[in-house]
């Protein structure tokens, strides 16, 4: 009581109006999932309406769950989350009516919500439903800590704007959704469990390709095949879908199917069934058999980049194999076979080439700083040799591809 009512916000202004719009409508396009909407309309939205509070809300199973907020103290947001759609709550009737509210002191507040106990400090609210086709998708909460009158512009304004964000709302999260069961059909195509051999150290390790890659289609994997013979396989499947993820699962089913036939062999045959498939989409991959008991592997590549070995002596090098054909792309391709001593201390390491990818470099020089690198690591076993090879890639906050390694020290 007392104070002055605040001034009119930045976007009353027809001229300002449509350039918000304009602008929030340009921004949320752009934006990938959930949180990154939440941060875009918070950013946006409170200057543009001269809030000093806003939480976001969606309706999930019958309740509104709070996903985003500013202005407000969590412990306060988390006594206000998961209110009931059918409650008398402001918010769950504003969405249950589909027609925005605007309160201009607490006084109306209460007036229309009788049992309303007061939790916050603020002085006016606006509650707008968010509605996507004509689908209830949430509710946009704005508050001010001042009295504030809406004129008739500005209730059109923050309207449009409701609008807006529950369009980018409604594709965020069914990109999210989408991602969820990606990440999850990936998850379940690559090995759980790597097996355990005498005489070998073995890890791995996966990161997926930053937000806005999408999905990817690496693999990697450890076959035994008796108690001195191993396989080793790690490939890149084009693209970053679903597809590609399901084309992995039958790469690595294929080379499963085949594992113990000469590395040539395995490659020209996985090579064969995809070719018949014809998935539109091609593959690399680099296929080791171990023989832990004589020391020695026989590689055969499918144009991935090449295998990176240190010898016992703490010396690396780049294994030159030869590169053949990317799989999938003529069934009546040849691949050759490579021979390299493995005497115990040494340390190879299968990549995809999310690892060695950087802009405006050349991808040797790359693979020649990985070898420098697993110089540098020292005598870590697997897993440590295999965190220090990745520490780049996991700190890169614009990595575009997934990545994929595979280390294995012979003992």
């Amino acid at each position: 009581p007392g104070q002055a009512p605040a001034p009119a916000p930045v976007a009353a202004g027809r001229a300002a109006a449509v350039y918000h719009l304009m602008h929030l409508a340009a921004t949320l396009s752009e934006a990938v999932g959930v949180a990154d909407v939440t941060q875009r309309v918070a950013d946006l939205v409170l200057p543009a309406a001269g809030a000093q509070a806003l939480s976001l809300m969606t309706a999930e199973e019958g309740r509104l769950r709070i996903v985003g907020h500013r202005g407000w103290t969590d412990e306060l947001i988390r006594r206000l989350d998961g209110v009931p759609l059918t409650s008398d709550d402001p918010a769950a009737r504003c969405l249950a009516h589909g027609t925005p509210a605007f309160y201009a002191a607490f006084s109306e507040l209460r007036r229309a919500h009788p049992s309303l106990i007061r939790l916050d400090d603020m002085a006016a609210w606006c509650f707008l439903p968010l509605l996507a086709s004509g689908v209830p998708v949430g509710t946009l909460v704005l508050a001010y800590d001042r009295p504030h009158t809406f004129a008739p512009s500005e209730r059109a304004l923050l309207t449009s704007l409701a609008g807006l964000v529950a369009q980018a709302l409604d594709r965020a999260r069914l990109y999210d959704v989408n991602q969820s069961l990606a990440h999850t059909l990936q998850a379940g195509l690559l090995p759980h469990r790597l097996p355990r051999l005498d005489g070998l150290d073995v890890a791995a390790r996966y990161l997926p390709a930053g937000r806005h890659a999408g999905i990817g289609g690496d693999l990697y994997d450890l076959i035994r095949l008796d108690d001195t013979t191993a396989a080793a396989a790690i490939g890149d499947v084009q693209g970053h879908n679903v597809r590609a993820a399901t084309l992995m699962g039958q790469v690595r089913t294929a080379v499963h199917a085949t594992a113990g036939a000469p590395p040539a062999e395995v490659l020209a045959r996985t090579n064969r069934l995809l070719t018949d498939l014809d998935p539109g989409l091609f593959t690399s991959c680099l296929y080791v058999h171990l023989d832990l008991d004589r020391h020695r592997a026989r590689l055969a590549c499918a144009g991935h980049p090449p295998p990176v070995l240190r010898r016992p002596d703490g010396r690396a090098e780049v294994l030159r194999v030869p590169p053949n054909l990317l799989l999938g792309v003529d069934a009546a391709a040849d691949y050759t076979c490579t021979h390299v001593d493995l005497p115990p201390g040494s340390v190879l390491v299968l990549y995809t080439d999310g690892l060695v990818e950087v802009p405006g470099t050349d991808l040797l020089d790359s693979v020649d700083a990985l070898a420098a690198r697993l110089v540098d690591a020292g005598d870590l076993d697997a897993d440590g040799l295999a965190d220090v090879l990745v520490d780049d890639a996991r700190r890169s906050a614009h990595r575009s591809d997934d990545v994929a390694v595979l280390v294995l020290r012979t003992l």
